[in-house]
Order: C-alpha cells, then sequence, then structure tokens
C-alpha cells in the first residue's frame, strides 16, 4: 500500500504522537475493504503508539476510525486518504493523540466553545486541492467536540452513495446529513457557519480596533505582498479578506513565478500568509467589504471601509487588491444546476464524472488545459467556444486535437444550460456560422471562460472603472480617490498573473507610504 518514502516520512510523524491510539477498521468482503485493512496495518507496524483494529462497527464500509486508546473513533476516513488527503490522515493521527493544532489561540477556543452534536460528513475526490482543508477543518471540529463525528468520504469508494445523493461537485457537507455547504471553505469558515454567536463579536471586535496607516483590501498576491511592504516599514498595517490567498487557492499548477520551479496554488497562499504573519500584520479574514468613503469625503480626512457586516474600519491610507473571479455564462440553467452538473473546477470535480461526457466552455488556455485534464477521466469531452479559433497556445491545441475521445465546436454560442431537474442532461448553443440551435446530451459542463474584477461594491463609489469594471490606476497605482491605491487582477494594468500581481502589490505599498509622508498624516 505505502511504498518505501511515504512509511518513512510517516514513521517521522508518527515519533510526534502525544499518547497512544488505536486506528480500527471497519470492514466488509470487497477488494476496497482489503485495501483499508493494508493501510490500517501498515501504519500500526510504524510505531508502538499505534494498534490497529479490525472490529471497527462504522455502518459504513469499509473505513476506519482513529481514537486516542480506550475511547470512540470520532474521526473517521471512508476511503483511502492518499493524494492530496495524505497530509489529512498525518494531521488527525497526530492530534487525535493530542498533538497541538497549528491554529489560533482564538479560533481554538471558539472550537471548543461549539459544544455541538453533530455527524458531518464531507464528500471529497482524491485529486481536488480544496478538500483536504475542509477534511482538516471538521476533524479538527470533531476532535475537541466529544459529541461530534467527522467522516472523509472518497466518492470513488461510495459511487452508489455519490449517485444517490446526486453529489457532483467536491467537496460537499452534509450535517446530519443536511447539506450545508460544498465548495472551498477554511476552518475559519466552519466555525462561522456553526458558532450562531459569532457575528456580533465579530463586528465589535472590529469596531475597536485603532486606525490603520495602510489599510490592504485583499488577500490574493497583491494584497499579500502588500502588506509585507508597508508591515516592513514599520508602519500599522492590516489585510481584511474574504478569503485569504483569493483565486490563486483555486489554481493548480504554477510553473512561471521566479524561482519557484513548480507549486500548487494551495501551498503558494499558505506560503505567503505565513509570509505575511511574521510581521505585524492584522489579518482580518471573512470580511466582505459593502462601501468605500476616500480621504475627501470623511471629516477627519481618513478613508472609511465599511464591511458587509456592519463594522467600520478606518485607515490613512487603502490599497484595493479585491483580484477577479470566474466569468459565469449567465444563461438559463446555470445557477438551477450550480454543483449539480455546472462546475468551474476541472481538477476538483473532474472524477466526479469519469466514463460520462462532459463539455468545456472556453477556448483559452484554462478551456484547453481543462479539456485535456478531463479527456484522461470521462467518456468524451466536448470543448465549445464563441470565436472561430481556439486561443489557447498552440502546443496546447495541438494536444487536444490528437486525442481521440474530444470534440472542438467553433463559433458556437451556449444558450441553455438543460436537466432533468435534478442534474444536467445537456446545453444547447447557437450555431453563429450557419445559424439554427443545436443540443448537446452530456453529464457536466465546466466552464472557463475568463474573469470578472471583483469590483462590484466599488460601483456606487467615487471610485472610477473601466468599461470592463476594472480599477483605473497610473504608474505609481494610485485611484482617482485620495488615499486609495490598487493593485493586481481587479486593475486596468494588462497581464493578469500572479508575478505581475505581487510587482504590482509592492509599487501600491511603496506609493501608499510616500503618500503618508509627504501628506504629514
Amino acid at each position: 500500500m505505502l511504498d518505501q518514502n511515504i512509511k518513512t516520512q510517516l514513521k517521522a510523524y508518527l515519533e510526534r504522537l502525544e499518547s497512544p491510539i488505536e486506528v480500527i477498521a471497519s470492514l466488509d468482503e470487497s477488494d476496497k475493504s482489503t485495501k483499508i485493512k493494508e493501510l490500517v496495518q501498515e501504519i500500526a507496524e510504524l510505531s508502538d503508539q499505534v494498534t490497529a483494529r479490525l472490529d471497527g462497527q462504522n455502518a459504513r464500509r469499509p473505513s476506519f476510525g482513529i481514537a486516542k486508546a480506550g475511547e470512540e473513533p470520532r474521526v473517521h476516513f471512508a476511503g483511502l486518504p492518499m493524494g492530496h488527503e495524505f497530509t489529512s490522515l498525518i494531521l488527525a493521527l497526530l492530534q487525535v493523540s493530542g498533538y497541538a493544532p497549528k491554529v489560533s489561540d482564538d479560533i481554538l477556543a471558539q472550537i471548543k466553545a461549539l459544544n455541538i452534536k453533530a455527524n458531518f460528513d464531507v464528500f471529497v475526490s482524491l485529486t481536488c486541492h480544496n478538500c483536504p482543508d475542509v477534511v482538516q477543518a471538521l476533524n479538527l471540529i470533531a476532535i475537541y467536540n466529544p459529541h461530534a463525528t467527522a467522516t472523509m468520504i472518497d466518492g470513488s469508494f461510495f459511487q452508489d452513495e455519490v449517485e444517490e445523493r446526486k453529489i457532483m461537485a467536491v467537496p460537499m457537507l452534509f450535517q446530519n446529513n443536511e447539506h450545508i455547504g460544498q465548495g472551498r471553505m477554511t476552518l475559519e469558515e466552519i466555525v462561522a457557519k456553526l458558532d450562531t454567536n459569532s457575528a456580533e463579536k465579530e463586528v465589535e471586535k472590529l469596531n475597536a480596533k485603532d486606525v490603520f496607516d495602510v489599510l490592504v483590501v485583499g488577500g490574493g498576491p497583491a494584497g499579500g505582498t502588500s502588506a509585507i511592504y508597508a508591515a516592513r516599514k514599520g508602519i500599522k498595517t492590516g489585510i481584511v479578506a474574504e478569503r485569504f490567498g483569493g483565486q490563486v487557492m483555486d489554481t493548480m499548477d504554477i510553473e512561471n513565478f521566479t524561482t519557484v520551479q513548480r507549486t500548487v496554488g494551495p501551498k503558494f497562499t499558505s506560503e505567503m500568509e505565513a509570509h505575511v504573519r511574521e510581521y505585524n500584520v492584522d489579518i482580518m479574514n471573512l470580511q466582505r467589504v459593502n462601501k468605500l468613503l476616500g480621504a475627501d469625503q470623511t471629516e477627519n480626512g481618513l478613508v472609511s471601509v465599511e464591511l458587509e457586516n456592519g463594522a467600520i474600519l478606518e485607515s490613512k491610507t487603502v490599497i484595493l487588491s479585491t483580484g477577479a473571479r470566474w466569468r459565469e455564462l449567465n444563461v438559463p440553467g446555470e445557477d438551477e444546476y450550480r454543483t449539480r452538473g455546472v462546475a468551474y473546477c476541472p481538477h476538483c470535480d473532474g472524477p466526479l464524472f469519469k466514463g460520462k461526457r462532459v463539455a468545456v466552455i472556453g477556448g483559452g488556455n484554462s478551456g484547453v488545459e481543462a479539456a485535456i485534464d478531463l479527456a484522461g477521466i470521462v467518456e468524451h469531452v466536448t470543448l465549445i467556444e464563441f470565436s472561430n479559433k481556439l486561443l489557447a497556445d498552440q502546443v496546447l491545441q495541438d494536444k487536444l486535437y490528437s486525442l481521440p475521445n474530444s470534440t472542438v465546436i467553433l463559433s458556437a454560442l451556449t444558450t441553455e444550460v438543460i436537466g432533468d431537474g435534478s442534474q444536467v442532461t445537456g446545453l444547447k448553443y447557437e450555431d453563429r456560422v450557419r445559424g439554427g440551435e443545436q443540443t448537446v446530451a452530456l453529464s457536466g459542463i465546466f466552464v472557463q471562460i475568463g474573469l470578472l474584477p471583483n469590483t462590484d461594491f466599488l460601483k456606487d463609489s467615487q471610485v472610477e472603472l473601466s468599461k470592463r469594471g476594472e480599477i483605473v490606476i497610473n504608474e505609481r497605482n494610485e485611484t482617482n480617490v485620495k488615499g486609495v491605491f490598487a493593485a493586481g487582477d481587479c486593475t486596468t494594468v494588462p497581464y493578469k498573473q500572479i508575478i505581475v500581481a505581487t510587482g504590482e502589490g509592492a509599487k501600491a505599498s511603496l506609493s501608499a507610504f510616500d503618500y503618508i509622508i509627504r501628506s504629514g498624516q
């Protein structure tokens, strides 16, 4: 099951166990049970602190649970936690034994205070880079709440249950069999969802904060870099973000960031956040900005930022780095069948369509790469492009056209997502050359048609926006509003690339610092 290299790594981790634990398998007669049994026994062989048991009573079989010796397991894995989920397994083994999690004291106290009674199930695919965060968050909640359980369910292990629940996107989260969320969610987001008293306390806490010198709105590469450059100047710096990492969290392969030959989005984000936290930066996560007033619009000459929850933050300068989001089709049926066949992340959700027919909308690099990846999983992939030619790099086009189970349809305008009321069954498109509407029968649609800037909250402000909704900036990253700067994919700067965003974030921060000095604030 585990190769020697992985065994060596796992053995080293198990030396950190704080107390004896048991890994308890619940088995049946299937081949999958044989693999579970083998994994459980191999783990136990690596440490005297681990005991393997094969007498588990979990109703979902095959699976295994992890518990302190003599206790009932509250953390369960229904499947083989390999791939991206191997880290979830390691953390579960350590944390169940009493090993302290690497979370803030505040969030850990909030978890313990939940005192929740619930059974959590999260359906995952092992190729999903967003799933581990949800699995690890639920495991932590179960470890510190004696009346809660958490189960990771590999959809490929329990295909019948996936079909029955009509799960077509991961991670998919259930509490006591009731659906409560899907997609990437951080520990903070999940705890906030479960802690019904958190909102009021959070507003009070935010309103009590002192004036910032630089307040960064957005936690992507531009925002993270802005915060680092500001904090290094020794001035009071904060980041307010809906999700630290931004769209990079949904990016799989990063191979063009200088000095980093290859990494993945979640790892890039984790390392960026660690870098930011080296400095005295106040990170305010899970916050959406609702309104912004420039220094000329307030009585005290400070920039005012109003959050969606009603809290107000003030700063001498603000750097807007809110990034961009995936563009949607905006056709009938898209909203209705979102997560029920309409998807936006081929890496995460692709394995759920194994052996089925799918479509990719969009002929740029992202769309063609998605079609190539999906072709290795699905029965057939159809790429639909509005233009009369693909816009992706030629090497990607050549690869796509070489695949026997792919079809490319050009000059096609997607007009409707169709389904049977519970899941996608096809799509309609207009032939822009010959005219007429065509229908393609399929089970999944992956939308890859570009980006939209996250600037909706500025449409009623004085900040100038381009026709595309981008923040208009000059060469110093200044907007037309006093004290307000901007950087990254939300601006008019060309070339939406991670490395460009980081450079723009540095420029914006240096400009903000220069503004503070020159204005005498």
